[in-house]
């Protein structure tokens, strides 16, 4: 069944097209640094999203207009990996990921929500066959169902760790199957709402614990991914154990755990924890974490995920700067975790929605890319850390200075001059490269 019949294979047409199933900017085929676009950026279509939501809100009832939710429970979902490899060879997208309730129902005991996915999984294989789309990574919700009231593996209920644990077991098998390039762990309820009635220690304990029994399973039957975390600072808790990459980094140093993991960094959970999303990218990066994007923006006039597709090009340009710095992602991507607006409730808005994220991700790589090339905030960097290259700096910087050796320098300053930050010219100076891309020079 062709759940996308009007809609025919999207291409690149370039800037001057007005054809609203067409790319302005993302020419897969086109190469830079010696690998082209599509495999470099390796954008990756969020399943749960595109296929499984349907628009409702805390205020109001789904809008979307779907050709699929005319079926219920397996014939839902068996109709729903129908239309999602219908979608992503009419998209070119390379990868996908979803959670194993986006693919199957649950059923009413652990041994049928099972064997409901398997039967979903060998179909998602057989249409896998045909097709160059490949998993980018799977994860196991534990979160939505009343049972992790209290949280998954960080959960006061051992019954629940246990379930949580099965759910998990079940997901790293059916990566594996899938040929899933990485696994993600995202603790939307590991955390608390208030210290009064919670044993911290031990619900970190745990969720060490829970981490370390998923690293040995995953050597057991031999499934290589690269395990991620994604860091989210609030919502649905008060307070979670993964607020950002900082504390993330913090927990797995802390449980021998940071040589399995790398971060998938989402773009909106950095702004939730009063970050930008280039520095949540940053930080990963220079600690050799970052290993996957999620791909959206939120609103800066609301304070919830929102989870909007990315088209600021400002900030696509600031993080395509840290993933190019990274060397790219590696078995990582560019997945939409993003969602059309309440709004925006017909089918072909998933097509118009997906293409202003991957042009507006493919604007920031190539200017990204010319700022790196012309050395332009390297320049910047290397000037204003002068000091630090001779004398006094560069013995700081070696380990050769210690208080007396710096009180004698200091005693010895007449004056002490500073250098202008100068960031409004930055700023001015990313908008030319900006200006210049959209003017096509």
């Amino acid at each position: 069944m062709t759940h996308f019949g009007n809609v025919n294979k999207i291409k690149f047409e370039g800037a001057k097209s007005t054809n609203p199933f067409a790319f302005k900017f993302y020419n897969p085929e086109e190469i830079i640094n010696g690998k082209t676009m599509e495999e470099y950026l390796r954008y990756g279509v969020a399943y749960w999203h595109t296929f499984a939501a349907d628009g409702s809100d805390p205020f109001g009832a789904g809008t979307m207009v779907r050709s699929w939710d005319k079926f219920k429970g397996m014939d839902l979902a068996k109709a729903r990996v129908e239309a999602s490899f219908d979608f992503f060879e009419k998209l070119g997208v390379p990868y996908f990921c979803f959670h194993d309730v986006d693919i199957a129902p649950e059923g009413n005991t652990l041994k049928e929500s099972n064997q409901y996915l398997d039967v979903i999984v060998a179909m998602i294989k057989d249409y896998m066959k045909d097709s160059k789309v490949k998993l980018l990574w799977n994860t196991a919700n534990n979160f939505t169902n009343p049972r992790f009231v209290h949280g998954a593996a960080s959960s006061n209920n051992a019954d629940v760790f246990a379930y949580s644990a099965a759910k998990v077991k079940k997901q790293l098998e059916i990566g594996k199957e899938l040929g899933g390039e990485n696994y993600v762990f995202w603790g939307g309820r590991e955390g608390y709402e208030t210290l009064l009635n919670t044993d911290l220690k031990l619900e970190q304990d745990n969720l060490g614990r829970f981490f370390h029994m998923a690293v040995d399973y995953a050597k057991e039957i031999g499934f290589d991914a690269q395990f991620l975390i994604e860091p989210k600072p609030k919502e649905p808790t008060t307070h979670q154990y993964d607020y950002d990459v900082a504390t993330a980094y913090a927990f797995l140093q802390s449980y021998g755990l940071e040589k399995h993991f790398k971060f998938n960094i989402e773009a909106n959970h950095a702004t939730l924890a009063g970050h930008t999303f280039e520095h949540e990218l940053r930080y990963a990066r220079v600690n050799g974490m970052l290993g996957s994007v999620d791909a959206n923006q939120g609103d800066t006039l609301l304070g919830w995920d929102t989870d909007e597709f990315p088209t600021d090009l400002y900030s696509t340009t600031l993080a395509m700067y840290e993933i190019i710095k990274n060397g790219g992602l590696g078995t990582g991507g560019l997945n939409f975790d993003a969602k059309v607006r309440r709004g925006s409730f017909e089918q072909d808005d998933l097509f118009h929605a997906h293409i202003a994220g991957m042009d507006a991700f493919a604007v920031g790589y190539k200017i990204a890319n010319q700022l790196i090339e012309d050395k332009v905030l390297e320049n910047i960097i290397d000037d204003r850390y002068v000091s630090y290259t001779s004398g006094i700096g560069k013995e700081i910087v070696e380990g050769k200075a210690n208080f007396k050796s710096l009180e004698d320098h200091a005693l010895g300053l007449t004056e002490i001059k500073n250098k202008s930050g100068r960031l409004e010219s930055i700023k001015a100076t990313i908008n030319q490269y900006l200006l210049k891309a959209y003017a096509g020079e």
